[in-house]
């Protein structure tokens, strides 16, 4: 059992903790609840678990939420316990590249790979990687930790932004191709909690 040496990490085409961000747009109260297209329950779990991951990996993060300064509500507690160090940034704009601090927040991570996730799947998050992918971003939707108005809604809206380029993957997926190797001890008990223990077994 010989692992082939670690290829660039900076470099690699697939997503690595040296090349990629984590992107996370508007897990609010008011945007969960209206959520048609994945049970609630499951939806903030997935989403915890991208940010579990973000975390062990030392991705950079861009925290975002829309309107709190005129009565939404902040991030979900479940999520913002998790990224507690990332301050939100808060915007009125319903597409969030088209907010100077939330762009200039992205494009200061010097990463070229988004893992997006956002609510709603057909507003928040296709506007968002449509204008980054314009700009020259690899653009990763996280599809079972985002969620739609509708079953419809859901769907369309990540064809559309496929169609455009964007490259959709699940959270499972994200996290075994950070962890690329189970030979990378380093992150090893931390993964298999948030996979398998905490999530995947424990939902068996």
């Amino acid at each position: 059992m010989t692992s082939e040496p670690i290829r660039d990490p900076d470099s690699d085409d697939l997503l690595t903790p040296r090349n990629a961000a984590l992107v996370v747009i508007d897990y609010q109260p008011s945007q969960v609840q209206t959520v048609r297209s994945i049970d609630h329950d499951v939806l903030v779990d997935n989403i915890v678990s991208v940010a579990r991951l973000a975390e062990t990996f030392h991705l950079p993060v861009v925290l975002s939420t829309v309107n709190v300064a005129n009565g939404q509500g902040p991030t979900i507690p479940e999520l913002k316990a998790v990224l507690s160090g990332h301050q939100e940034i808060d915007r009125t704009t319903i597409n969030s590249w088209e907010d100077v601090e939330f762009r200039r927040a992205v494009e200061a991570t010097g990463r070229r790979k988004l893992i997006m996730t956002a609510l709603w799947t057909e507003v928040c998050l296709a506007f968002p990687t449509l204008d980054a992918l314009r700009a020259g971003f690899e653009v990763y939707p996280v599809v079972d930790a985002v969620g739609g108005t509708s079953p419809e809604a859901h769907r369309v809206g990540l064809e559309r932004i496929v169609q455009a380029g964007a490259k959709p993957i699940s959270w499972v997926s994200l996290a075994c191709e950070l962890q690329r190797d189970w030979a990378r001890v380093e992150t090893v008990p931390d993964v298999v909690d948030i996979v398998l223990t905490t999530r995947l077994l424990k939902t068996a």
